[in-house]
């Protein structure tokens, strides 16, 4: 198996040592990612595999199965790879943005009725500029919203057309 079909799944190999498909993500650089750019505890991702479908679709599933397997979805979609950031998907930074202590944005009421009608707005923030957990406080917790790209003072926000909402 030395190269990428997009039609089926491939787990993902442990470390780059392991790597054979070039350019690939490996386990453990997706991890680092994760928990280097949010801090989320390495343990985390602990029970879960992870699998490339196409070029950089990373998914994450909470099971083990043999690879490769072709079949049309596995898991939730969680990160793209292949390009030159690397981008959290909507279902991840709600399912795992919990966890996460850096790089997470906490919006106020409208502010979080901005973003999640997809609408770009002009905020302050002095942390990294990039990809960021958009949060909102719902009951006294911290929710996840979704992803935000984070440059020159505007927070984007990357709520996918079909999941955005006027509030």
């Amino acid at each position: 198996m030395t190269e990428n079909v997009g039609e089926r799944f491939d787990r993902l190999p442990a470390t780059a040592a392991e790597r054979e498909i070039e350019g690939r993500a490996t386990r453990e650089e997706v991890i680092d990612w994760w928990h280097e750019r949010f801090a989320i505890p390495r343990e985390t991702f602990e029970n879960y595999t992870f699998w490339e479908k196409g070029a950089g679709k990373i998914w994450i599933f909470a099971d083990d199965i043999p690879s490769p397997i072709r079949i049309e979805g596995l898991g939730m979609t969680f990160l793209r790879t292949r390009q030159e950031h690397w981008k959290p998907t909507t279902d991840a930074a709600q399912r795992f943005g919990r966890d996460a202590s850096k790089n997470v944005i906490d919006l106020s009421e409208g502010e979080a009725k901005t973003f999640l009608t997809g609408e770009d707005q002009e905020l302050d923030w002095d942390g990294d500029w990039g990809y960021l957990i958009a949060a909102h406080d719902v009951g006294g917790e911290r929710e996840p919203l979704g992803v935000g790209l984070y440059v020159y003072g505007e927070l984007r926000s990357m709520m996918p057309k079909g999941r955005q909402r006027e509030l």
